[in-house]
């Protein structure tokens, strides 16, 4: 920092303890001097405790620890131990504690490398050496579908609660007419819901069942055909099983 600098501080705090000598509040003190109140609470208390020797910059512990690759290459060491006892798996805090390194560099580390340590993903990988094939036909059915051919995808949300629950209208405090639920309900199973969806139209049609057996399917199947012509050409995407069938 230049001198000029320091001498233009230090005048400005001398400023401010000369109006506080005045018997000003920090809030006029902070108009008049353009700056803020708590810049002028600062320099009050740091002149009242240690009188003139307030009024100058507090000394610097010194330039920030520099890291090293082998700092990095240590973080990421770390990570394939044991995580410490009592813990599922490493954190920032633990890594940094271990290793004596700053809580910052250590989340710096990890975020540029992508690691996100609390994060949980899945992901399936098929061992069919005929899946890439498979998925292009599929996935062209989606993109491309052949012309004048009906293509349907179709899934299924077994197990859906079949909840009967009261509701009306309710006047809130603020005299609004909202409606509501009641808190309680009435259990009746689970039900299974079939939908088919036209790619083409986006129209669905959907059937629901108490059950989920192959002879469901088949009569949910029967009735999305109906009423298309027998030569239309119909492809089926069972999105469940990734698996693609031809109707002609």
């Amino acid at each position: 920092m230049s001198a000029r600098k320091t001498e233009q501080q230090i005048a400005f705090r001398a400023k401010v303890i000369l109006k506080c000598n005045d018997g000003l509040s920090n809030i006029k003190i902070a108009k008049e001097l353009g700056t803020t109140v708590l810049t002028v609470k600062k320099w009050r208390e740091r002149f009242l405790k240690n009188r003139l020797g307030g009024l100058e910059d507090a000394s610097r512990s010194g330039k920030p620890k520099t890291y090293t690759k082998g700092d990095r290459n240590k973080i990421l060491k770390l990570l394939e131990e044991t995580p410490p006892k009592g813990q599922s798996s490493w954190d920032g805090n633990s890594i940094a504690e271990r290793l004596g390194f700053s809580r910052d560099y250590v989340w710096r580390v990890l975020r540029k490398e992508g690691i996100q340590l609390q994060r949980m993903r899945t992901w399936c990988v098929s061992t069919d050496p005929e899946f890439s094939t498979k998925a292009a036909d599929i996935i062209g059915l989606y993109l491309n579908p052949p012309e004048r051919a009906l293509v349907l995808s179709i899934d299924e949300k077994p197990s859906i609660q079949a909840l009967e629950r009261k509701r009306g209208y309710v006047e809130t405090s603020s005299k609004k007419i909202v409606q509501g639920l009641k808190s309680t309900y009435k259990r009746n199973g689970t039900i299974n819901l079939f939908a088919a969806l036209n790619v083409a139209t986006g129209a669905v049609k959907t059937k629901t069942t108490s059950t989920k057996k192959r002879e469901d399917f088949q009569a949910f199947l029967e009735d999305v055909m109906q009423g298309i012509p027998s030569d239309q050409q119909v492809h089926v995407i069972l999105v469940s099983n990734c698996i693609s069938l031809s109707l002609d």
